[in-house]
């Protein structure tokens, strides 16, 4: 853009014109486009939330104490987000109201990385979860099958623990039980073409 020209400012209106099967968020005032998951992130988001949901929403074999949420829309400082994965304590948000949207920061985001979204998720949303006060995030990438864990120290993310393979972790938040990592990417064949 030439000089005084100003830039128009992306607007919850943009967001909810935008494209059904497109994922629209809104990052440093800039309408932001991505594509619907394709099969190894989808089948990654819903592994990791069939294996998070009973010990920590439920409490079966695990704590309780979470509300976890596919794809939450989120209003925060201006900016609006949709990660794969949101976690809440309960003790940060106790109920999921009749709301199309929510403006209380999860405590934990879980972003799957593809290419279309990995710059995206790395260069413009991990500093605005950090921003707003997210204590935790996951970078999950089924195509090189690992699991990065990152805890917000300041203003800032550091990288705890990446994990690869097959191997049984614990992964903060969710530490108090083993997840069998393979089990993010067991159904993916990334050598065969869906229908």
């Amino acid at each position: 853009m030439g000089m005084g020209t100003a830039r128009k400012q992306a607007t919850y209106d943009d967001v909810l014109a935008a494209p059904p099967h497109k994922v629209a968020e809104i990052l440093s005032g800039d309408l932001v486009l991505s594509p619907r998951p394709g099969g190894p992130h989808a089948a990654a988001v819903s592994a990791i939330g069939e294996e998070l949901g009973p010990p920590f929403k439920r409490g079966r074999g695990g704590p309780g104490g979470w509300i976890l949420l596919f794809e939450p829309e989120l209003h925060l400082g201006g900016d609006i987000l949709v990660p794969d994965l949101g976690g809440w304590r309960r003790t940060t948000m106790d109920r999921v109201g009749d709301v199309p949207y929510f403006e209380t920061r999860p405590d934990w985001v879980c972003e799957v990385l593809s290419p279309a979204t990995e710059r995206i998720d790395r260069a413009h949303k991990l500093p605005i979860y950090a921003r707003e006060g997210v204590e935790h995030a996951w970078l999950v990438n089924p195509r090189q099958q690992t699991l990065e864990v990152l805890r917000r120290e300041g203003g800032h993310w550091l990288t705890v623990a990446t994990f690869e393979g097959n191997d049984p972790v614990r992964a903060e938040p969710f530490d108090a039980i083993e997840l069998e990592l393979g089990i993010l990417w067991a159904d993916v064949d990334l050598d065969t073409p869906g229908p």
